[in-house]
């Protein structure tokens, strides 16, 4: 009997994935698979690639894009002859994951498939729907594991090439996997659309509390001028309250700044010293969680102590970034430790951070292009802290947008 490696490997695959996510169809609701999390893509290959049949697929991924025992769903489709997989779709730091920030792995032939690869990176509207005219798919297909802050961009990718698509009469497809630091609520301010940009196109909060399927759905029918023709695969036994440790998923840097899921725990408040002079611990071992600058000392962890923001303490820290800000320089800080996720919220951290680093460190500025009011979405963050105000006082200006959006938001939820 003469049987193909690709025949083989998808019994394979199909055997693999069927052991871990059972045989549920993605139209089944999450509370029906027995309380174990099974992730969009999961329910979709054990549905056998139902709703992609006779379909021309191409994916948008990035390395986060993987089985439970870490194989490269694009590899694990490509083996499978029951999903015709004709094209990928590289977001920021590529397909593969070889660029860094700000960068991507332009167009290229997949070595290990040997499929065309498409560069999405900072590509939207007309040019981005050429891009997927040109790959000849049928339906594109989303999945990308997401760290809950406005200003990470792979959001913004999913937006533009939903958008793309609709311009390319192209169906979508989003698969869901979880918001590693839950989905429990909205923190934080609301972009003004003024201040739209490619970490920031639409007027969601800071921290948004939802997964990439919900922010599909609540891009879909907010944001799009003409809405997609949108699917969406969600996931099954999450829980909003869950964070990523209870998922039992391995975790892949999303970014080669997102090492661990407690990177993303923090990310959403200290990215906010992207905006400044001090290094928000790129080039460490715990960026995000590592700040500081050259002539910083034990009085700004003193100060941010002095707080009390919940859930949270802060110890003097010391450390010299292999790259990106004070490369090569040991420079004085803080670093971060959260002893109680339930009650930590990482916004207003990341703003007690910035109104004590100001107090305590005669040098502290903002960079020069006032990067700060993209990532908060509005200048009130920037022009209140240089006035003086306190934590408190930040914190409370957003709080009746933030209102408005949580109700928006509401809408759009698909988890208990």
């Amino acid at each position: 009997m003469n049987v193909s490696r690709r025949s083989l490997l998808a019994a394979t695959t199909a055997s693999a994935v069927a052991a871990t996510a059972g045989a549920a169809s993605p139209a089944l609701a999450a509370e029906q698979d027995g309380g174990r999390l099974r992730t969009g893509f999961e329910r979709l290959a054990a549905d056998g690639y139902r709703i992609l049949a006779g379909q021309k697929v191409g994916f948008v991924t990035n390395p986060t894009g993987v089985t439970r025992d870490v194989r490269h769903i694009v590899d694990v489709m490509h083996a499978d002859e029951r999903v015709r997989l004709t094209a990928v779709f590289g977001p920021e730091h590529g397909f593969r994951g070889t660029a860094q920030a700000g960068g991507s792995e332009g167009r290229y032939d997949d070595p290990a498939t040997g499929l065309p690869v498409y560069d999405t990176y900072l590509k939207s509207g007309q040019p981005l729907a050429d891009i997927f005219t040109a790959s000849g798919v049928d339906t594109v297909v989303f999945d990308i594991q997401d760290v809950g802050a406005r200003f990470y961009t792979y959001i913004w990718t999913l937006y533009d090439c939903m958008e793309a698509a609709q311009l390319a009469g192209k169906r979508f497809v989003v698969l869901d996997r979880p918001n590693p630091v839950t989905g429990r609520g909205a923190y934080g301010p609301v972009l003004h659309k003024e201040f739209a940009t490619f970490v920031g196109r639409r007027e969601i909060a800071q921290a948004h509390g939802m997964t990439v399927t919900e922010l599909a759905r609540l891009f879909n029918g907010e944001y799009l001028a003409k809405p997609v023709d949108l699917e969406t695969v969600g996931m099954s036994g999450w829980k909003r309250r869950d964070f990523y440790d209870a998922s039992g998923l391995p975790w892949v840097p999303p970014s080669p700044n997102m090492p661990t899921a407690d990177t993303a725990l923090v990310y959403s408040g200290t990215c906010l010293f992207e905006g400044t002079n001090l290094s928000e611990g790129r080039g460490t071992t715990r960026p995000f969680e590592l700040l500081g600058a050259d002539g910083v000392d034990g009085r700004w962890a003193a100060a941010a102590n002095e707080l009390a923001l919940p859930g949270v303490d802060f110890r003097e820290a010391y450390f010299a970034p292999t790259f990106s800000k004070f490369q090569g320089r040991t420079i004085g800080g803080v670093q971060i430790h959260v002893r109680d996720r339930a009650a930590y919220d990482p916004v207003r951290t990341g703003v007690g951070l910035l109104v004590t680093a100001k107090k305590v460190w005669k040098d502290f500025a903002w960079r020069s292009d006032n990067w700060i009011d993209k990532l908060t979405g509005s200048t009130r963050v920037r022009t209140m802290i240089d006035a003086g105000a306190s934590t408190d006082e930040v914190v409370g200006g957003w709080q009746d947008e933030l209102a408005a959006f949580r109700e928006v938001r509401a809408r759009y939820l698909t988890y208990k």
